[in-house]
């Protein structure tokens, strides 16, 4: 992964935590407009989002938005260009890209998360959120019919009361609330999210890579099922994956393990 993506254009930025990281940043870069997306911005993130998916050397990725506000939600001067564009095309829906993308994403909330942007919140893994952080869904009181997945995902995140009051109130979710409510994994101070974004990440990024790709694939894909058939695909997919290692691939699992085992006392 090189510095900043020379197609990803100056608004959707894409570059390393730090230099040799492998852990990607990507940042929504218009504050001026409280980081409100536009349908090439759309696309933009989307291509960054596929490109660190086939990048070799990315283990994690980081989503930001610079300035007060993670992201606004879409740029309505700009709706009927966005709304009535092709909506079916996941190459150019960045909440779709994400959702394919194999590397666990970290967001880093500060300030607002509107609508779309609150749907882009959603498509992360995990969430570290600034004590500014507003999550916000105001498809109810502008007339935009949701469609990158916030009348699902809401529910089953928070609950389905909760989430109704959320959508059809249009009621603001705090910081604290969004903790409390299973929605954010952690909150710092604003001046913080994006450094403890980056530790997540790289904490993720530090693990067996192909394990954390496998690991994240069967808890979302899980997540789809009731819990009989999630712990079969579980199964099945723990069968695979042993059959399909080698001895030397086992050696070399006994070894690190050994390794470690000499250096701390075993938490199994």
């Amino acid at each position: 992964m090189g510095a900043t993506s020379p197609d990803s254009g100056d608004l959707i930025l894409v570059e390393p935590a730090s230099p040799g990281s492998k852990v990607a940043v990507v940042t929504i870069n218009r504050p001026d407009a409280l980081n409100a997306l536009t349908r090439s911005m759309m696309i933009s993130l989307a291509s960054a989002f596929r490109r660190l998916d086939a990048d070799d050397g990315v283990a994690a990725v980081v989503l930001a938005g610079r300035g007060r506000s993670f992201c606004a939600g879409v740029d309505l001067t700009a709706a009927e260009e966005v709304f009535k564009g092709d909506v079916n095309d996941p190459a150019a829906n960045p909440v779709a890209q994400m959702e394919l993308c194999r590397k666990p994403i970290v967001g880093a909330v500060a300030g607002f998360a509107v609508t779309a942007g609150f749907e882009i919140a959603l498509a992360c893994d995990l969430l570290v959120a600034g004590r500014s952080a507003k999550f916000l869904d105001t498809h109810a009181k502008f007339g935009i019919f949701p469609s990158w997945g916030l009348s699902q995902k809401l529910s089953r995140l928070i609950g389905p009361n909760r989430a109704r009051e959320v959508s059809l109130a249009c009621m603001p979710v705090t910081a604290e609330m969004a903790e409390k409510w299973g929605l954010a994994n952690h909150i710092v101070d604003d001046s913080q999210v994006l450094s403890k974004a980056i530790e997540v990440a790289e904490a993720i990024a530090r693990n067996n890579r192909n394990l954390v790709v496998l690991y994240k694939s069967v808890i979302n894909d899980g997540l789809q099922l009731d819990m009989k058939h999630a712990r079969a695909l579980e199964k099945e997919r723990a069968v695979n994956y042993y059959n399909g290692m080698t001895k030397e691939q086992f050696a070399n699992m006994q070894k690190f393990i050994q390794g470690r085992s000499s250096r701390a006392p075993s938490k199994l």
